[in-house]
């Protein structure tokens, strides 16, 4: 198995990168959501892989954590998700938002993904809900600090930051811009989506 390959990104196609080492050059499959993060090209960079060998194939998917890589083995897991289909819902949601659909039971948000409908996204919300880390999930917010969050409140507070994204999103904030202002609240028990937006717009200045 190939854990991860770590060299110069030479290219960044549609959905592959190329990174070059010891002079061959691999190409990755990666999640649309992952290329706004990439380095400059000709920069050093380290890529976490999951190689899939079929009888026709053999294909390296790319993530820039081991976090996220598993994210992506919890997925194909799932009956009906392929690493296709995977690759499609990491495109869409980044890994820490998808933890927090999971755990909120957000079918509407993870069926936004091409091909994934709104059966499969429940039944992917069954399947990884209990292997969903709470403690990771909680620890998204408030720069890591989640000891003022009890776990029974954590769906709760997973919806509120949900709808909060959502809501910055409409105000006209990119997705990323929208997350990581959110995943700075301080989250504490009993807030609500109002108390998390207006905390968020807070840190948008500093984006």
């Amino acid at each position: 198995m190939i854990s991860y390959i770590k060299g110069t990104l030479e290219a960044v196609e549609e959905d592959m990168i190329i990174v070059e080492t010891g002079g061959i050059g691999y190409g990755i499959r990666v999640p649309l959501s992952l290329l706004e993060e990439l380095p400059s090209l000709g920069s050093p960079v380290t890529i976490h892989t999951y190689f899939q060998v079929r009888e026709d194939s053999m294909t390296l998917y790319g993530f820039l954590n081991r976090q996220d890589r598993e994210m992506f083995k919890q997925l194909i897991s799932v009956n009906g998700i392929g690493p296709r289909g995977a690759l499609g819902i990491l495109s869409v949601m980044r890994p820490d938002d998808l933890r927090t659909a999971i755990v909120s039971g957000d079918a509407k948000a993870i069926s936004r993904a091409p091909g994934i409908g709104p059966k499969t996204a429940q039944r992917l919300i069954l399947d990884l809900k209990d292997k969903v880390d709470l403690e990771e999930v909680i620890s998204g917010f408030g720069g890591g600090n989640g000891s003022a969050v009890r776990i029974e409140e954590l769906s709760g507070l997973a919806s509120a930051a949900k709808e909060a994204v959502e809501a910055l999103t409409a105000l006209g904030y990119t997705g990323a811009e929208a997350s990581r202002a959110v995943k700075r609240v301080e989250m504490t028990e009993g807030m609500n989506s109002e108390n998390v937006l207006k905390a968020s717009l807070k840190f948008l200045t500093f984006l």
